[in-house]
């Protein structure tokens, strides 16, 4: 009913207090005038019998004269201040003090009269027809021994009555309106004060709501109340304790969600995505920055998670499958999983990149073959010239020198391979060391070109070289760069055609320097340019010319190794550039 506590003390109580109040005063009231009549109507009756008393001689001698009895009924009506009526015992009017006794009528029946009749006095109120207004009337009978003289009536006006009466009920009245004021202040007082605490302690629950863990409750009683206020502190310090736990666990989970490689995504039953990580957003391509609020079929746009969640949240049991999304060749790994806690229904979706996993499975598998290939040949080689040797040719000695030597070239071939595996090794592992200094450009490309310019021109490719003239100072190890060099021009002279042309240029960028050998050769396939840095890897066109197929790898991690970059770009049958770069020296001052 209502909806402040204050209100609910306060005006009961006050209800209660003006209710009492008027009440007791109509009691008092009430009470009181008849009280106050019967006291009139005892105190008249004594006048009345004493006036009998008094007047019975003058009864005795004057009954005849009706005017006598009239001035004695005036005097004694002077005297007592009321109306005074001499009644014959037969009713008539003997003697009037206040009106014509002639126009009155008999009086014996009147209540009053017939009760003095019977016991000797008697009274009454009610309103007089004579005079217009209600009286009290009183009357007591006049006796001589056991003769019955007569009848006295007095009688008063109620109006003077019914006015201390009003003035006793206004006082009454006023008093109880004054105590229920004074009971109300006090049940407005009362209720401030069992209201305040309450109200301070809502005020320090909303700040709580709205975020404020820290505020407090100053208990100021030792009542109910400052107890609730006090158990209240312990439960804020408790909560804000749990709250921090809380918190802290959160932002670990949330940097953990954010920083996985795996993707994670959260739903509901009904398939709304409540939590989403970047990963998540990353592996499957999802473009809104928020899906938060979502469908998951709306998020993912991939038939084959949506029908692996629905699996999931039919059977109620976890899910695994491989995917394979896009274009490109991605595979992933999808782990669906009910969360069966407390509290609703739940779906944990995680997404695995195995792309890279993949990728490197297919370099393992590659390199075994490749390694296995390269090796077959010189072995096979081998193998060929022992058993020609053991079946009789090392009886003839030119055969068997020329033998001989084949063999010492197989070896030589399997001993460079060996030695290439075993120095890209260490490039990877960092073992090697660099003696980085600055050097020029021009000092780094000119020794390998100088070694490089035979073989050019035995193929009839011209080699051309476009420096510029101030030099180029880099944070190099010379003897290494010298060696990437070397591996991009060899391979640039030997996959070129005849009067074809290589070209060696560098050029100075912002903070690095970059070095491109480009050829008009046979180009190297699109399918093939991406992987072209992997050991053994080597295009089909390639696999005629020789080598180990480690160059680029080897290349790949020196240029690395010294916080550079190296790329390809080729179009088949148009030639190829590779480019690497190189970190700019700084200028002396």
């Amino acid at each position: 009913m209502f909806r402040s506590i204050r209100w609910r003390i306060l005006i009961p109580f006050a209800a209660i207090s003006v209710l009492a109040t008027l009440g007791l005063t109509l009691y008092i009231s009430k009470h009181a005038r008849r009280a106050y009549y019967d006291t009139l109507e005892t105190h008249l009756i004594s006048q009345a019998q004493l006036m009998a008393n008094t007047i019975a001689p003058a009864l005795q001698t004057q009954a005849d004269s009706p005017e006598a009895l009239d001035a004695l009924a005036q005097r004694w009506a002077a005297v007592l201040d009321q109306r005074i009526t001499i009644i014959a015992p037969d009713g008539t009017v003997w003697g009037e003090s206040h009106t014509d006794r002639q126009e009155m009528e008999n009086h014996l029946y009147r209540p009053e009269v017939q009760r003095a009749l019977h016991q000797g006095y008697g009274s009454d109120i009610r309103y007089s027809r004579t005079l217009g207004y209600d009286l009290m009337y009183t009357a007591a009978s006049i006796h001589s021994g056991e003769e019955l003289l007569g009848i006295v009536r007095l009688s008063l006006s109620l109006a003077e009555i019914e006015a201390n009466v009003s003035q006793l009920r206004r006082t009454i009245l006023a008093s109880g309106l004054l105590t229920a004021l004074l009971a109300v202040l006090l049940a407005l007082y009362i209720a401030q004060r069992t209201t305040a605490p309450i109200l301070h302690l809502t005020r320090t629950v909303q700040e709580m709501a709205a975020g404020n863990l820290s505020a407090r409750v100053l208990p100021t009683t030792q009542d109910e109340v400052g107890q609730l206020n006090r158990a209240f502190n312990q439960m804020a310090e408790h909560l804000e304790e749990k709250m921090d736990i809380l918190a802290q666990e959160q932002q670990q989970l949330a940097v953990v969600l954010t920083t996985m490689a795996d993707g994670v995504i959260i739903t509901d039953e009904a398939g709304k995505v409540l939590l989403c990580n970047p990963a998540a957003l990353r592996i499957l391509g999802i473009r809104q920055a928020n899906v938060t609020g979502r469908t998951f079929a709306q998020a993912v746009y991939n038939h084959q998670l949506i029908d692996l969640w629905q699996r999931c949240r039919q059977t109620g049991t976890e899910q695994r499958q491989t995917i394979e999304v896009g274009l490109p060749d991605i595979f992933l790994q999808a782990i669906i999983t009910p969360l069966t806690a407390q509290g609703p229904p739940r779906i944990l979706v995680i997404v695995q990149d195995l792309t890279q996993v993949r990728r490197l499975e297919t370099v393992r598998r590659d390199f075994i073959s490749n390694i296995s290939h390269e090796l077959r040949t010189p072995l096979a080689s081998l193998k060929i010239v022992v058993e020609t040797l053991q079946d009789g040719a090392i009886d003839d000695p030119p055969a068997a020198r020329r033998f001989l030597g084949h063999m010492e070239q197989e070896l030589e071939t399997i001993t460079q391979m060996v030695q290439e595996l075993l120095e890209l090794s260490r490039i990877e592992s960092g073992k090697v060391p660099l003696n980085i200094t600055p050097i020029s450009v021009q000092e780094i490309i000119a020794p390998p070109l100088a070694q490089l310019r035979p073989q050019a021109a035995r193929t009839q490719v011209t080699l051309n070289v476009a420096l510029p003239d101030t030099p180029l100072m880099v944070l190099a190890d010379a003897d290494r760069i010298r060696q990437v060099v070397a591996n991009l021009v060899h391979n640039a002279i030997k996959f070129t055609p005849t009067e074809g042309v290589v070209t060696v240029t560098a050029t100075a960028q912002d903070d690095f320097v970059e070095i491109s050998v480009a050829d008009t050769g046979v180009g190297i396939p699109a399918a093939d340019l991406p992987r072209i840095f992997e050991r053994f890897y080597k295009a089909d066109r390639a696999r005629s010319g020789g080598g180990t197929g480690l160059g680029l790898a080897i290349a790949k991690h020196l240029v690395q190794a010294h916080d550079g970059k190296i790329w390809a770009e080729s179009i088949e049958g148009a030639g190829s550039t590779f480019t690497f770069t190189l970190p700019l020296a700084p200028q002396e001052t």
